[in-house]
């Protein structure tokens, strides 16, 4: 066979039609849909709680570290929390450190 026979057969067979490029991009589309409703959105949500929950941090709230340490907060700095974790013992903290708080000053005080 030479070229130029190569080159006939070639115009002459009938091409597949392409697929519409939005047809197969929906699969990947729909993935990342799944993933930010399932896994992307509620880690914003609860990241937003947390940020809210540092900042409402105040002197006299029982709280609970990253690391377990149950104890009352003595003092809070701009970045840091100075934490009272027994009778002459504090240590200073992260506020990001603080993963709950267990007894707010307020709900303490308003309850006696």
């Amino acid at each position: 066979m030479t070229f130029a026979t190569l080159i006939l057969l070639a115009q002459a067979a009938p091409g597949q039609p392409q697929p519409n490029i939005f047809v197969s991009m929906m699969p990947l589309i729909f993935i990342f849909i799944i993933f930010y409703f399932l896994l992307i959105r509620p880690q914003q949500k609860k990241a937003k709680e947390h940020a809210k929950l540092v900042e409402s941090i105040k002197t006299g709230d029982q709280v609970v570290t990253n690391a377990g340490i149950h104890g009352v907060v003595a003092n809070v700095k701009e970045k840091t929390l100075i934490i009272k974790i027994a009778d002459n013992v504090k240590v200073e903290f992260d506020r990001a450190a603080v993963a709950a708080v267990e007894k707010s000053a307020d709900k303490e005080s308003a309850g006696s």
